[in-house]
């Protein structure tokens, strides 16, 4: 398929004006899964099951299961709408949403439609340079996520050319929380940024809440970018598609960036826009086209007749909303101030997504200074190169175990940086990959003599400078020693020997 032609980002925004709307879908880290007493693969403990193994006759549809509420994700998604500084429905229902689904053994999903459990909520995003942006919220309702389809023969692993598709029905079932922003208008050239700094707002949320993992990279939370173009001065709106299954704060944001251009591209040709879903290729940082795109009428819904009506007391909602953790935006500036962070050091760790990394690694022991280093400087400079994220790539208690190597003298910042790798390539803890690569810090005074002496020996006209006066020559000699002790010595404590030789 022939690559789409794009516009100029700022050539877009001078001739449309662009209407975005995001679809987040958190899935929740109950026990068991929404409808049935199968162990959910979004709880941490059982995410490495092997598949099919996290199944129940209900999750694949077989003839009379029945479904049975997870009361413990109805308190999660209460908890997660009162977040979002919603109004919780006193009665809410379930639907049956039809649609072929060849990895949802009943062919419908249960999910909720015109009677959701929560609507008309607002969320404050901070952006780049402290602005604050305010995402209109029309609701967030329960269902349960598909199973999980792999493409068998196929080109990197898609539908197309697959000589067949495998099914793990583990994840059918899962709970979810839908969360649908109203047309969010205003953002102008900040709504790629916005749609991210949205998306990192929502993970916030929902780890301080303790309801979800929020591991992107599992799928515990995916993103739906709807994208639409109008020219200027136009009240109508433009004609939107809706990029599926975004699954990084980067991609959503380069998502976005994407589909402005290249809708604007079509509108200035006189083309026109199709209602479709697209996916998103991250490889190549295209979209490309998906199914066209289904109004609610396409699926059929009514309310699902084996479930009883979601009515929670008053009682519980303020039990609930007692509970709640302070909003993301007052976090951030509660944290900028216990850090110590000026405005610009902040926003680094902001804009990069790594509030609660940075704060997890300070709670594990590392000072803030020295958190923030790690997570904006070599981590993410890694996850660049990897097209990651940071907070996949490491755990923040490891990161603050290899601060603590450096700040104990066990490793130098050069040698942290080779154990970094090695923890981020899977070879354990800090600690682990020390004593396996033979890491630590030389410190025995004698090894580091020997080293000296054979380095003096060999270019005796700096250690005349040296004993001349001329101190700064020193620096050869601490590269020599260094090279021979393979960057594993203490160049402060080997500068400080060759004074004491030479005197």
């Amino acid at each position: 398929m022939a690559a789409a032609k794009l516009m100029d980002f700022d050539e877009a925004l001078e001739l449309f004006e662009p209407v975005i709307g995001l679809e987040v879908h958190v899935e929740l880290n109950t026990r068991t899964k929404m409808f049935s007493e199968a162990g959910n693969p979004a709880n941490e403990a059982f995410h490495d099951a092997a598949p099919n193994t996290l199944i129940a006759p209900v999750d694949l549809g077989l003839p009379g299961s029945m479904p049975t509420v997870n009361a413990e994700a109805i308190r999660s998604s209460i908890s997660l709408g009162l977040a979002l500084g919603c109004s919780i429905a006193p009665s809410s229902r379930f639907a049956r949403k039809n649609y072929f689904y060849p990895d949802l053994g009943k062919n419908y999903q249960i999910s909720q439609y015109d009677e959701p459990i929560a609507f008309e909520g607002e969320v404050e995003v901070e952006l780049e340079g402290g602005e604050i942006f305010r995402i209109p919220i029309e609701r967030a309702h329960m269902e349960e996520d598909a199973g999980k389809l792999t493409h068998v023969g196929g080109a990197a692993g898609r539908i197309q050319g697959a000589e067949h598709s495998l099914v793990d029905y583990n994840r059918a079932g899962v709970p979810l929380v839908e969360i649908v922003t109203k047309p969010i208008f205003g953002a102008e050239h900040r709504a790629p940024q916005l749609a991210k700094a949205y998306l990192a707002t929502i993970r916030e949320i929902a780890r301080g809440l303790g309801i979800s993992e929020a591991r992107m990279e599992r799928g515990n939370i995916r993103c739906d970018a709807n994208v639409s173009l109008r020219p200027r001065g136009a009240e109508r709106l433009g004609t939107r598609t809706e990029t599926k299954n975004v699954n990084s704060m980067r991609s959503v944001e380069r998502a976005v960036r994407h589909e402005i251009q290249r809708q604007a591209a079509i509108l200035d040709a006189g083309g026109t826009i199709t209602q479709e879903t697209r996916h998103w290729h991250e490889d190549t940082g295209t979209t490309s086209p998906g199914r066209p795109k289904s109004d609610a009428d396409d699926y059929r819904y009514f309310p699902e007749p084996d479930l009883l009506p979601v009515e929670p007391s008053a009682e519980l909602i303020e039990e609930l909303r007692a509970a709640l953790p302070e909003p993301p935006a007052t976090r951030r500036r509660r944290l900028r101030a216990d850090w110590g962070f000026t405005e610009l050091e902040f926003q680094d760790v902001a804009n990069g997504g790594l509030v609660a990394e940075v704060e997890a690694t300070v709670a594990a022991g590392a000072s803030p200074a020295s958190a923030r280093k790690w997570w904006t400087g070599e981590i993410s400079r890694i996850a660049n190169a990897e097209g990651r994220e940071p907070a996949d790539l490491v755990d923040p208690a490891d990161v603050a175990a290899l601060q603590g190597l450096v700040d104990a003298g066990t490793l130098t910042d050069k040698l942290a940086r080779q154990v970094l790798e090695g923890v981020i390539a899977g070879e354990g803890a800090p600690q682990q990959v020390v004593d396996a690569r033979g890491l630590a810090v030389v410190s025995d005074d004698g090894a580091l003599i020997a080293a000296i002496d054979e380095a003096l020996a060999a270019q005796p006209d700096v250690l005349a400078k040296i004993k001349d006066g001329k101190v700064q020559a020193a620096g050869a000699i601490i590269g020599a020693v260094m090279k021979a002790m393979r960057g594993q010595a203490d160049a402060a404590r080997v500068r400080e020997l060759i004074l004491e030789r030479v005197q």
